[in-house]
């Protein structure tokens, strides 16, 4: 039964199909006229209750299995016709004598203008709009997609979003697609009813005249009847058909159904409802008017209009009031003096109080910050905080915004635990245009420098954005540059707000998916202050934490060998050689900076070990070899605009990249076991000993 059930449409359609081949009894004629009549207005009562046109997206193929059904109708009841006098069941006979009213030419015409009616405007309009609206939804598919991807990568939406969103646009291109080719049937539906009419028509005297001998006032009768009977019950279901796809293609901007989006716009415009009323009422006083019906209608939208006014105007009234109860209700109340609060010495302990990160900024840059006054960088704030979770696998702390005296009224400065690492200046009213490397044209402006990379640029007045894209300018909105240099400097201190409090969270956390794990490792094996300074050096050097599994594992295996932190760290980087290389290369490429095997085992050579551990015991020279050669190396990656990256073996790698630093903050030191075997590895310099050699043979 369930199988049966599952497969009833695929019947249905093979039952049709001998539709056009077995003839049918007049009973059950009756019975399936009927039947296509209640299923053309359940489908029209659809698309009138559904607000988006996907929530009823078989309708395409709907359309052509009714097709197929009427038509299959038509020819069985030409066969009827034809072969039993005109007589094809009682539902035929019945709106054939409905619409003649024992006049055939009054039948004719009012079967004729229904028939036109739907293939001229209906059907027509609908072919038109499918047509328009396939073409415009294709067109605007790319750039859907581009915003989706845009969305997701600023944190707006998460992977499963856009993957939903995606598929939607998909489904939408498809659906107004099959729709386009759809309405066609519509349309070659409505020629064939005509063509179906006119042959029951014609044959029908034929038959009656030549084959049954009858006079033509009495074969016009009854097969003028029938015919237009005919036509009418399948041209009803036709013209239902043909609106619902009217309907189902203009559904691209409502809201809800169609039901509640007239009433509710209609609704909103009783001024307009009460003028009409108001020029009906101006025609009932003409003369020669039809005074009662004008003035009925006129009364009647007056009365509407007004009432849907006074509606409004009482839902103002009732928001006024609940807005002024919560302004009432959220003032606060009055504060203290300064010197009453602290009179209270407990009120001092908050004075002691940290901010992991603070944002502090002029009197100029407070719209830019504040919600009431249009500012957005809270929200943006939240959604870097978010994708930044789910980037590198920590949640940064609450920014703590508020505004300074001290400051000038265009500065900001941002801190971590209380002390100032960065600041910046932004002109409100103004562009911040990034210079190319070679611009096209000059733009005026007010020399800077971009506060987050450092990249020279000018602040543009708005009316010369345009031209400044022109020549090849990068135009930055003020809000951006504050936001850019604000995350950028919490990635780049980020290692700094991982303290044991947010350890211990992070391994809450963990045990959630790996209970088993976390019992039999921490802190019994692992204590939190190792994973703290494991997790620290991680995100220092910007590799994600988010798989702390693996960490953690890897971790635990590494304490059988050393209890060196660096070393321990060094065997975890090598578990994560994977979330490594998926960080730093592009597009399967790595392009780095190489050492010399002469100058790694000087490197080596130079590891001492004392109580505090294992450092870099360099000589002046030798630094200042590698440190000179790798600046030249390094011009070459900003020519590139990447980040660079030297590659070296495991055992130098943490040492190198602490000397480094000090000289190239935003360098990266990878070593070999970090880097996965499928990635193509480009070497754009390598750090040889040969100046050493050359200032010997000089000396």
């Amino acid at each position: 039964m369930k199988q049966l059930t599952n497969n009833i449409i695929s019947i249905f359609v093979v039952v049709v199909v001998l539709f056009l081949i077995l003839p049918l009894p007049t009973q059950l004629m009756d019975i399936l006229i009927i039947i296509n009549i209640s299923l053309s207005i359940v489908i029209l009562l659809i698309t009138m209750n559904i607000s988006d046109a996907l929530e009823f997206s078989i309708f395409p193929s709907l359309l052509l299995v009714t097709t197929l059904f009427r038509l299959g109708l038509n020819v069985s009841s030409t066969r009827l016709i034809l072969s039993n006098g005109g007589y094809a069941g009682t539902v035929i006979k019945a709106f054939g004598q409905l619409i003649t009213r024992g006049n055939i030419v009054i039948g004719i015409i009012i079967f004729l203008i229904i028939v036109l009616m739907q293939f001229i405007v209906i059907t027509k309009g609908a072919e038109r709009v499918a047509e328009v609206a396939a073409r415009f939804t294709l067109d605007a598919m790319p750039g859907k997609q581009m915003a989706i991807d845009a969305d997701l990568s600023s944190g707006l939406i998460n992977e499963q979003e856009s993957r939903i969103r995606r598929e939607k646009v998909q489904r939408q291109a498809d659906f107004y697609g099959a729709m386009d080719g759809a309405t066609k049937i519509v349309k070659g539906d409505a020629v064939m009813s005509l063509i179906i009419t006119l042959i029951n028509f014609v044959a029908g005297l034929i038959i009656g005249i030549v084959q049954g001998g009858g006079d033509f006032a009495g074969v016009m009768q009854v097969y003028s009847i029938a015919t237009i009977g005919d036509g009418l019950v399948s041209q009803l279901p036709a013209l239902m058909i043909s609106t619902a796809t009217g309907m189902i293609v203009t559904r691209s901007v409502s809201e809800g159904s169609l039901n509640s989006d007239v009433l509710q716009q209609f609704k909103a415009q009783p001024r307009a409802i009460m003028v009409a009323g108001i020029v009906l009422l101006f025609l009932a006083a003409m003369p020669q008017t039809p005074h009662l019906a004008l003035a009925l209608v006129g009364v009647a939208l007056v009365v509407l209009g007004r009432r849907g006014l006074l509606r409004m105007e009482k839902e103002k009234a009732e928001l006024a009031v609940q807005q002024a109860e919560a302004s009432e209700a959220a003032e606060p109340a009055k504060a203290p003096s300064e010197n009453e609060y602290y009179k209270d010495i407990n009120n001092i302990y908050s004075l002691l109080d940290v901010e992991p990160i603070e944002m502090e900024f002029g009197y100029s840059l407070i719209p830019l910050v504040d919600e009431a006054r249009g500012g957005r960088l809270i929200s943006r704030i939240v959604i870097f905080r978010r994708q930044y979770a789910q980037d590198m696998g920590f949640v940064v702390p609450s920014v703590r915004l508020h505004d300074s005296a001290t400051l000038g009224t265009n500065q900001y400065v941002i801190k971590i635990k209380g002390e100032e690492v960065a600041k910046g200046e932004i002109l409100v009213d103004y562009y911040l245009a990034l210079e190319p490397v070679t611009p096209s044209g000059e733009i005026d402006g007010i020399e800077t420098i971009e506060p987050a990379y450092g990249i020279p640029s000018r602040w543009i007045l708005p009316e010369s954005r345009e031209m400044a894209e022109i020549y090849g300018y990068t135009v930055i909105d003020p809000l951006s540059v504050m936001l850019t240099h604000l995350s950028e400097t919490i990635k780049k201190h980020v290692y700094e707000l991982l303290d044991r409090e947010e350890t211990i969270r992070l391994v809450e956390n963990l045990k959630k998916a790996a209970p088993q794990l976390v019992e039999e490792t921490i802190p019994s094996l692992i204590s939190y202050g190792l994973l703290e300074k494991i997790l620290r050096s991680l995100l220092k050097e910007g590799i994600p934490i988010k798989n702390l599994g693996t960490i953690v594992e890897t971790a635990a295996d590494a304490m059988n060998n050393t209890r060196d932190a660096d070393l321990i760290t060094e065997a975890v980087r090598g578990a994560l050689a994977r979330t490594i290389t998926r960080r730093f290369c592009e597009h399967g490429q790595l392009r780095v900076v190489t050492l010399d095997a002469e100058v790694e085992k000087q490197i080596v050579s130079s590891l001492t070990k004392n109580d505090q551990g294992v450092y870099l015991a360099m000589g002046a020279d030798m630094m200042q070899l590698i440190v000179s050669q790798l600046g030249e190396c390094v011009k070459k990656f900003a020519e590139l605009n990447q980040t660079p990256i030297i590659l070296t073996s495991p055992i130098i790698r943490v040492y190198l990249g602490r000397m480094l630093s000090q000289f190239y903050p935003n360098l990266y030191v990878l070593s070999f076991n970090e880097i996965t075997t499928e990635i193509q590895i480009q070497a754009l310099g390598n750090i040889t000993m040969e100046r050493k050699k050359e200032t010997v043979d000089k000396g």
